[in-house]
């Protein structure tokens, strides 16, 4: 059961995927449908999830689903995995590329590789201010409050 994305509980559940480019205002219009019909079909042992999706800032597609409703199985992840492989084919995009992080420079999400992190920081382009978005976020609540989060209040904090 779909549920609009703005009246998730602050618990449910989340799966972000990072895009490896801004997607295309055509390729949003196109994927927004796509995502709200898998949150719609998405199932737990024949059980309908009450579940959501979004893209954002272009560059994020975001699933959710309100486990305290029905939890999310082992097949039904597999499910919503195989459903990015299918947008990936589709729109020839990668959201599994897990060696590039995302940071908010402006009004502009930046990628960097992890193998250059020591570099951005010791020239100073990324600090412990700068907003780093965090695929590791697991819940709504803390989507909604920390995300993008200063990369000092990160897992990146060694960095600095």
């Amino acid at each position: 059961m779909y549920i609009p994305f703005d009246r998730l509980p602050p618990h449910a559940r989340l799966w972000i995927y990072q895009a490896n480019r801004a997607l295309t205002e055509t390729e949003q219009a196109e994927i927004k449908p796509l995502l709200e019909r898998f949150a719609t079909e998405w199932s737990s042992h024949g059980t309908g999830l009450q579940a959501s999706a979004r893209l954002l800032h272009n560059q994020f597609l975001v699933l959710a689903n309100n486990e305290s409703a029905t939890a999310a199985s082992g097949c039904s992840i597999d499910k919503s995995v195989s459903f990015v492989q299918e947008l990936e084919q589709r729109f020839g995009v990668s959201f599994f590329d897990r060696t590039r992080l995302a940071f908010l420079q402006g009004e502009e999400v930046k990628l960097v590789g992890m193998n250059e992190i020591k570099e951005k920081v010791a020239s100073g382009e990324i600090d412990e201010n700068t907003l780093y978005f965090d695929t590791l976020v697991t819940n709504y609540g803390e989507l909604q409050q920390a995300w993008p989060r200063p990369a000092g209040c990160s897992w990146l904090s060694r960095y600095f």
